[in-house]
Order: structure tokens, then C-alpha cells, then sequence
């Protein structure tokens, strides 16, 4: 039963929940766009990555004290994940933009061919999913949300 008592972990559980559920309002006061899909999704503002290991690391700062080794150890993967949400999977994002780029150029042309009206469905190819990694500004709203998040509700735990 000490699982339920773990405050930095249900901390930035929550944290998950609330940042990936505030996307579709973001999303729709930002664009006029209700997608609830986004919910589900990666990418996106805020970050719930950010929001789960800023919350995570503040929730065991505030549970251990930010000179334990602990914090130490989730702070470092905190800034490597943070990191890397706005380097390799941003990156990966832009690459796949690119390449259904190509894609739906390829297809057009082929669809000019005759042979194109015979070929199955299942030779078809599906879109790379291009909203992987985040801007540096979602990076930090998402950061600033698990720390928030962490902070009013260690008083309540």
C-alpha cells in the first residue's frame, strides 16, 4: 500500500493527465480547432513529458530534499528528456513532414499511371505521424506545469 503514498509519482501522473487534457482547449482557443484526439497524442502544447518529470522532480525535491541523490538523479533525466523533446523527436517530427511531402507527391504521380487504378489498398502507405516532438516554448509551459502542479498539491498529500 505504500505505492499510494508516493507522492512523486502520483504527482507526475497527474501532471501527464492534466497537460495532455488542457491540449484540446489550447488547441481550440489557439486555431478554432476541437481535435480530442490531441488528448492522446504526442506533441502539442504543454509538453506532458516536461510536465511529468518537472512534477516527478520537484514532487521528490519537496519529499527528499534537493540534496539527495535522488533528486539529483531525477533531475538529470528531467533535462535529457526535456532535451531531447525539443531535439531528436522535434527533428523526427520535421523529417516526417518532409517525407509525406514526397510521399503524397510520389502517390499523385503514380496515380497518373495506369497501372495505379489496379494496385490494393494494402499497397497503399499510411502518413508518418509528423507531431512527435515539441517547440522549445511547449518544452517549458510543459515544464512550468509539473512544477505547478507538484507544488499546490504536495500541501494537499
Amino acid at each position: 500500500m505504500e505505492l499510494f503514498s508516493n507522492f512523486p509519482l502520483w504527482v507526475a501522473l497527474a501532471s501527464i493527465i492534466f497537460a495532455q487534457g488542457v491540449k484540446v482547449p489550447i488547441q481550440y482557443i489557439a486555431t478554432g480547432e476541437f481535435n480530442p484526439g490531441l488528448a492522446f497524442s504526442t506533441g502539442g502544447m504543454p509538453s506532458s513529458h516536461s510536465a511529468a518529470v518537472t512534477a516527478l522532480t520537484t514532487g521528490v525535491g519537496l519529499e527528499e530534499g534537493v540534496s539527495s541523490s535522488v533528486f539529483a538523479v531525477a533531475s538529470i533525466i528531467s533535462i535529457i528528456i526535456m532535451f531531447d523533446a525539443t531535439g531528436v523527436r522535434r527533428h523526427a517530427g520535421q523529417q516526417a513532414i518532409v517525407l509525406n511531402m514526397l510521399l503524397k507527391d510520389f502517390q499523385y504521380f503514380i496515380e497518373q499511371s495506369k497501372t495505379w487504378a489496379y494496385k490494393g489498398d494494402y499497397e497503399k502507405k499510411k502518413e508518418l505521424k509528423e507531431l512527435l516532438g515539441h517547440q522549445p516554448i511547449e518544452v517549458f509551459f510543459g515544464g512550468l506545469t509539473g512544477i505547478i502542479i507538484a507544488i499546490v498539491l504536495y500541501p494537499l498529500w
